[in-house]
């Protein structure tokens, strides 16, 4: 049994992660202190000082455990990691996590090539990037091949030279042509190379006056169409130049500039990539439930989240507000890149006035975000609106659910029921159900079950709620739907009738047809089938509800199944997370090899709470 008075007293005065858990064991938030005693104990004092966040993320801790690390810094790495892994509710969570593309040339062999990778490694060759995206990407490339005309085949060189024809990019002046024999020698495709790798790092001067030399030498040399090809090169560069942003022509030191904006509930975090004195790409975030967390904060979260995943760490980081922990931040993106780094929160100067370009493109992110919104509102309103006169429904149904049952040859029955509030989604009220009256297949006592006990918790609820015994915002089961869509036909449909009926509710219940290759077809009511046009607003938000319940349902099933499958004893015992699991089956191995341990041995790994509940679970046991 967790007590929280003596869990509190026997934190350590060290730097750590803590974990803390919900009722259900869910990791709904993770946290990193530089004194683990200290941080921990705040959140159970007083309120006053706490925001609204906090207080509600409070309300849900039933218990928490922590992993002690050797320094601050390593303690950011592991929050990092296990927010990743587990994405706690009450953490801001950065969504996009992708690796950006870059463009690769593989300047470290005899013949090099240019394309484009996710990865970065240190191997010898070039990489220049971030790019935003694969557009940008294919720009870049695109102007290197009209520049440079590096080969696009798939020849080996010097393997290849010589044998066979040139191909048709050669004869359409789009390839310099390495694989004739005695037309390009080893130096001379290098230093195409070479030049490639000067244009793509910015230093255009340079290497337009180097071309400038070449072509000059050319004329003398009077071979025209040589100078001629170099001077079309040239013209390409400067025209390229002139699109591209400049950002500071004294200094060209690699950054990257990072600004946000608010809008409700929601932060838009702008990130600007500069390379060389020019803007190479840059990227956009909404970051959710961000209304109690302080700019600071944010802006931390983002930092520590991005970087992360990121192996492209510029010189310096300019960001709008002052982070939090910033020094460690600082010292953890030094070990990162191998190389000094500059964490800037310029007030002024030119450094300032590009904070304040990526700030009014984040403003104008929100802004577009919510315009975007006003117009989806209003298009999911429409079509509400359809769905209620095409169903001569009383009132628009701003709640739908929506049900559907998932087994195999009728073992491991299982349902979900899925929820669209406004016409969108509403995930935090999904609800999954194990089935528990019966064994076998049979999908209309299933379908009958699941309702009963969905109706029936929302009668507890509200009974509770009427004695004051639990919180309106806190109930599971309630409000109550507008309408119910079934994943089935008039089989289902007659089954959950009947209950309806039995408790006494009345609300509109539809079935969702498909056709003989399991497509939405239309909706089935008890008075018979309504045909809706597949080109319909209405029959294309029908589709995307029964997609959704049984994507859910399958989802759901094969969850369970996969966590039959990977079943650990260690589960059997009260406290022992997925964190826990995980360090112990490190340290030890087997199952096995943890049942013979001492309890000092358990304490090398775990807290004592912890290793006296796993000495006492085996003790019994035996």
């Amino acid at each position: 049994m967790f007590n929280l008075e003596e869990e509190l007293k026997n934190l350590p005065e060290l730097p750590g992660v803590y974990i803390m858990h919900a009722k259900d064991d869910t990791i709904i938030y993770v946290g990193k202190a530089k004194i683990l005693k200290n941080r921990v104990r705040q959140y159970f004092g007083s309120n006053k000082n706490h925001s609204p966040k906090v207080v509600a993320m409070v309300s849900n801790i039933a218990y928490f455990e922590y992993i002690v690390t050797d320094s601050e810094v390593e303690a950011l790495v592991l929050e990092c990691n296990l927010i990743k892994k587990h994405r706690p509710k009450y953490n801001i969570l950065l969504k996009d996590d992708k690796q950006y593309p870059y463009i690769k040339v593989t300047i470290n062999k005899d013949y090099p090539s240019v394309f484009m990778t996710r990865t970065l490694k240190k191997d010898g060759a070039k990489y220049f990037g971030p790019f935003a995206g694969m557009q940008t990407v294919k720009t870049a490339l695109e102007i290197v091949q009209k520049i440079f005309k590096p080969p696009l085949c798939k020849r080996k060189f010097p393997e290849d030279i010589g044998k066979g024809r040139p191909c048709l990019n050669f004869h359409i002046s789009n390839c310099f042509g390495p694989c004739i024999k005695g037309n390009v020698s080893k130096d001379e495709y290098r230093k195409v190379f070479f030049d490639i790798c000067a244009f793509l790092e910015g230093d255009h001067e340079k290497l337009v006056r180097n071309m400038r030399e070449e072509m000059l030498e050319a004329s003398k040399n009077m071979e025209f169409e040589k100078a001629a090809s170099i001077r079309d090169k040239i013209d390409a560069i400067r025209k390229f130049e002139e699109k591209q942003k400049i950002i500071n022509t004294d200094h060209q030191t690699d950054m990257d500039i990072i600004a946000g904006a608010r809008l409700g509930n929601h932060y838009f975090v702008e990130i600007f990539f500069v390379r060389k004195g020019k803007i190479t790409g840059r990227n956009n975030y909404r970051i959710d439930g961000t209304k109690d967390s302080l700019d600071g904060e944010v802006m931390s979260d983002f930092v520590t989240q991005f970087y992360a995943e990121s192996e492209d760490i510029p010189r310096e980081i300019l960001v709008e507000y002052k982070i939090d922990d910033s020094g460690v931040i600082k010292d953890w993106l030094r070990a990162k890149r191998q190389g000094a780094i500059e964490l800037l929160f310029p007030q002024k100067g030119e450094k300032r006035k590009l904070i304040e370009m990526v700030h009014k493109n984040a403003e104008i992110a929100a802004e577009n975000y919510r315009i975007n919104n006003i117009k989806l509102e209003e298009k999911k309103s429409k079509i509400l609106s359809e769905l209620a006169k095409k169903l001569s429904l009383e009132v628009i149904p701003k709640r739908i659910e929506s049900y559907d049952i998932s087994n195999i040859q009728g073992s491991d029955n299982v349902a979900s029921m899925v929820v669209f509030v406004d016409g969108k989604p509403s995930k935090k009220d999904y609800r999954n159900f194990k089935i528990k009256s019966f064994e076998g297949q049979n999908d209309f006592l299933s379908m009958q079950e699941v309702i009963y006990r969905r109706f029936r918790h929302a009668i507890e609820e509200q009974n509770k709620i009427d004695e004051g015994t639990l919180k309106k915002e806190n109930a599971k089961f309630l409000p109550l739907p507008d309408l119910i869509l079934l994943d089935g036909g008039k089989g289902q449909l007659s089954s959950v009738m009947e209950i309806m009926e039995t408790i006494d509710m009345e609300i509109p219940v539809f079935g969702m047809v498909k056709d003989s290759r399991h497509r939405t077809r239309g909706l089935v009511s008890t008075s018979g089938e309504i045909e809706i046009s597949p080109i319909d607003s209405v029959f294309k938000f029908l589709e995307r509800v029964q997609d959704e319940v049984h994507k859910s349902a399958i989802g759901y099933h094969r969850k369970l199944r996969s966590k039959a499958l990977n079943k650990s004893e260690l589960d059997n015992i009260k406290g022992i997370g997925d964190v826990r699991k995980a360090a112990l089956m490190k340290a030890f191995k087997s199952v096995d090899n943890i049942k013979k341990a001492s309890l000092s041995e358990l304490l090398e790994v775990v807290d004592k709470r912890s290793a006296d509940a796993i000495v006492q679970y085996f003790k019994e046991k035996n």
